[in-house]
Parts: C-alpha cells; structure tokens; sequence
C-alpha cells in the first residue's frame, strides 16, 4: 500500500498515539479519562482529521467479533451464578498435599477454565481464591498469583473464545472451532507443563519453607471461607433447617402438656433448644410455665383451699393455655410447610443449573461442529436468559459494556492507521525475513508479534498484522495460511506474560489481589518481569515447535 499524503499520514499518526497511550496507561496524568474513552477519543480524532469517513468507521466496527464477546460474557456471568467457579475454587484444595501440589493444580485449573470461559472471567474469579487458599497454608501469595495468570494467558491461547484476540482471529480467519483447538493445544498443554516447571524451579525454596513467623500470625483462614466467594452473585441465603430430634423435642414437650398425669397435675417441662431464639421457642416455654400453673391451680381448688381466687380466673388459666397451644401448633405447622418450600426451590435451583451446564456444553459441542462463533454464542445466552424465567436485567448489567465500547472505538482507530500507509510499509520491510516455512522465518514474525504485543497491546496487533501476515502465508500455500493464523493466536496471547502490562489477565490478578478485603497483596512490576521474561521467552519457542 502506498503511503498516504503526510498530513494524513501525520495526523493519522496522532490520533493512533493518543489512543495507544490512553490503552496502555488508561490513568496518564494529563489525560486520565481511561482505556474506553481513549479508545472513542482515538476513532473520534479519526474521523475529524478525515483520515477516514464517517461511512468507513462504521463499516470498521467487526459485529461478529463484538456480538461473540457479548455471547461470552452473558455465558460466563450465568456460569458464575451456577457456582461453576466456586466449584473449580474447591477443587483448589481438595486433598492438596502441600504447596507444590497446589501451584499445579492452580496452572492446571485456571489454564482448562480460561480456554472456555476466557482468561479475564477465570482471574477475576479465582484470584480470591487463591489468596486465601495461600493464606490458609501459610504461604506466599506471589507464585501462586503468578501461576494463575500465567498459567490463564497461555491456556486461553487453545480455543478462539479464550481471549478477544482470539475472538478477532477466528472471525477473520473463519478457521473452524474444531481445527483452532487441534492447531494449537498440543502447544499448551506442553506450555502448561513448562510454565509450572519454571514456576517450581523459581520457587522451589520458598514453597518449601513456611513464611515467617510475623506473618505465621496472621489471621488462619477456614475452610467455608476458602470456598465462598464474595464475587459469586449465586450464593443463596437459606434457613438453617431443624434436625429431626428437635422436631420430635417438641412435638414431645406438647403432647406431655396436653395430657394430666394421674393426680391432675402437668409436669413442668423445660423446653430449651441451644441457638434458637425463635417466637416457636418463647410460645413453648410459656405454655409450660402456664401448664405448671393451672395444675396448681387445680390442685389447690380440689383440697378446698380458698386463695382469693375467683372462678373466672381459674376457667380463663386453661382457656388461655389451649389457645397458647393452639399458636404453639400454628407456627410449628407453618415452619413445616417453608422447609417443604426451601426444599422445593433447592431442587428447582439444581434443575437450573443442570440446564445451564447442559446448555453451555451443548453451545461447545455446537462450535466444535462448526457452527457460526457468534451466532452459536448468542444463541445460548439467550438460551440462559430464557430458562432462568426472571428479569435479565441484574446479569445483562455484570456485562462489561465498556469493553465492547472500548472493542468499538479501537476497530475505527486501527482501521484509521492502517489507512495511513505506516503498518503496510512497516510489513513490506520484515516480511522477506518473516516467512513461515523457514524456522528463521518463524522466529522473526515471532519475534516481531512479541514485541508488538507489548508495546501496541496484543488485540490492536493482530487487528494490524492478521491480514497482511495471513496473505503472505496464503502465497506459500493454504496450509500455511492457517499456520500463520495460529502462530499468530499463540504468540500474541503468551506475549502478554511478558510483563504485568502485558494482558488485561495479569492487571486483573494484580488489582483484585491488592484490593481483596483481609487479603491484600501486592504483586510488583519486578516480580512479574523476573518471571515473565524467561517463562514467555522460553513457552512460546516450545509452542512453535508444535503448531501445526
């Protein structure tokens, strides 16, 4: 493509810059307006200097790739409700056998549930998790964080809904679900196994030592907390049921009040039940204490004694004692009938989320046929929506609308760049050294993804060089074509555990952790970069070797 006249070029330039820097560091100090209102103010400036018109900056805007990360999202946020994560966070510390056990476990997990649910839902709601898991064993924190952002990134890299350049590469590429998976698992499942190994060798003395003992000291948390979650909007507040021996307690304690014993008298029965402070409890203990007193009373009257009690009183202690009784029952029978109710809605919540994990498999399934990315996603989000047979508003509104803001906004900014002539040029330069069916042809269009990936972001790149990487494979042969296309997918994903900017996953691991109440930690830039650098380096060179 020819370079376009230099006021575009320059202006064009510009408006790429501003959005670059807002994307990258969303709270800059001149502008700190964030990543979706860059994104806007980019294809705004766009449009205004007439690099592109208004006509081409709608037409910029991908609707397959936005309604597939929309589909996604609802899925994720109906799985979150069906408790899947907190499932997965149990899994965590099922009969874990000591810190090493555990970081694996975390690469593992989060790499599987990253691949269907993508890596930024699985780091938002594992992070907790492990926090507390890691405080519960007396750990550090920082390798397991490590390992659930790592270990997230390089699985999301297996199927085209794992991450939103993902997204862009299958809608663009129209390369089957099926193929996708098969093109690029193999080089994640070995860069899973890498990835821990690394992780083990770097932190091998520390997850052999227990932290110290000022921080021995801290709170130990228990295992319910370990497995609630406060970002799981599906934990149901239910009434802690009555165990059989209470029922029978007090259906016991009103039958002996209800029969006199053989001189006319009813035994005082002391009714007591640890931990309750119901209105079932104080109506017991008043009708025993007023059986106690009308057996007195009767007493009294039969051995003639004249207290100064008047018939009245002595006919209205009974009456009062039946019609006690009579509450007694009332609330007793009322209290069977709500625990018929809660056991109605626990099986009915069960049904619920039977069918959404049969609907969510049956929209993997479907993807795996072949079927439409998007419209196959959309189709079982409202298929969720539908079953849960309430208003959708509370779980349409979990969606993040920035993010497709945000997706919008960079199509026209990137669409506006490339029309300037700059990435075309920039390609014509590397690509006689970026041929892919030479291995140094390889290493350079890695090298440059990686690079790229971490200075423009990985979406933005591959939205720069998908095409023109692809049609110059497609000139070698098709097989080639969709080589390029995976290669692409890999190492722009595993690119983002370069550095803590790298991904929005490791941003996200990092904020929750620093925020989570009781838990906080910090994970630093130096932390990351230490690992980040050999483990990215060493897992995308031993991906390549593989895809196919």
């Amino acid at each position: 493509m020819v370079m376009a006249s230099t006021v575009k070029v320059v202006l064009g330039s510009t408006a790429f810059g501003i959005f670059w820097i807002l994307a990258v560091f969303p709270s800059f100090p001149f502008l700190p307006v964030g990543r979706t209102a860059g994104s806007l103010l980019g294809a705004m400036l766009m449009v205004l200097f007439r690099v592109i018109t208004p006509d081409q900056a709608y037409a910029a805007i991908d609707l397959p790739s936005l309604g597939l990360l929309f589909a996604t999202m609802v899925v994720s946020v109906y799985l979150e409700r069906a408790d899947m994560f907190k499932y997965l966070g149990k899994l965590l510390s099922w009969k874990s056998k000591g810190a090493k056990d555990l970081l694996c476990r975390i690469c593992v997990i989060s790499a599987i549930s990253s691949a269907f649910f993508t890596n930024d839902t699985c780091c938002v709601v594992l992070t907790e998790f492990v926090l507390k898991i890691a405080r519960q064993h007396n750990l550090p924190p920082h390798p397991f964080l490590l390992a659930l952002a790592s270990s997230a990134n390089i699985g999301s890299a297996a199927t085209p809904i794992g991450n939103p350049q993902n997204l862009v590469i299958a809608v663009q590429s129209k390369i089957p679900f099926g193929e996708f998976l098969v093109g690029v698992l193999p080089a994640m499942l070995i860069g899973i196994v890498v990835n821990a190994l690394l992780l083990l060798c770097m932190y091998w003395r520390v997850l052999s030592t227990q932290k110290d003992e000022e921080d021995a000291t801290s709170e130990v948390v228990g295992d319910e907390d370990v497995v609630s979650h406060r970002f799981s909007p599906a934990t149901m507040s239910h009434l802690s049921s009555i165990n059989s021996q209470e029922w029978n307690s007090r259906l016991e304690a009103i039958s002996m009040q209800g029969s006199p014993n053989m001189n006319g008298t009813v035994p005082h029965v002391d009714v007591t039940f640890r931990n309750r402070t119901s209105s079932a409890e104080s109506e017991i203990h008043r009708v025993s204490s007023g059986g106690f007193e009308s057996g007195r009373i009767s007493n009294v009257s039969k051995e003639g004694i004249n207290d100064g009690f008047s018939p009245k009183m002595e006919e209205t202690a009974p009456s009062r004692r039946v019609a006690s009784m009579d509450r007694v029952s009332e609330e007793l029978s009322t209290q069977v009938s709500e625990e018929k109710e809660n056991l109605t809605t626990k099986w009915k919540r069960m049904l619920w989320k039977l069918c959404v994990y049969i609907v969510t498999i049956g929209m993997l399934v479907a993807l795996l046929l072949g079927l439409n990315l998007s419209w196959t996603a959309l189709t079982a989000a409202l298929a969720l929506v539908v079953l849960d047979f309430r208003d959708a508003r509370p779980c349409l509104e979990k969606v993040s609308y920035s993010l497709l803001i945000f997706f919008c906004g960079m199509f026209i900014t990137v669409d506006g760049f490339n029309k300037t002539g700059i990435p075309s040029n920039f390609w014509n330069l590397m690509e006689p050294h970026s041929k892919i069916n030479h291995v140094s042809g390889i290493a350079v269009l890695a090298i440059v993804i990686l690079l790229m990936s971490n200075l423009a972001s990985n979406v933005p790149t591959v939205l720069l060089l998908g095409g023109r990487v692809a049609a110059s494979a497609a000139a070698i042969s098709p097989s080639h074509e969709k080589k390029a296309w995976l290669i692409l997918a890999w190492v722009s994903t595993v690119a983002g555990n370069l550095s803590l900017l790298g991904s929005a996953a490791n941003l996200i691991v990092c904020e929750q952790a620093r925020r989570a109440p009781h838990l906080g930690y910090t994970l630093s830039f130096w932390n990351h970069l230490k690992f980040g650098v050999p483990s990215t380096l060493i897992v995308t060179a031993i991906g390549l070797t593989v895809i196919r």
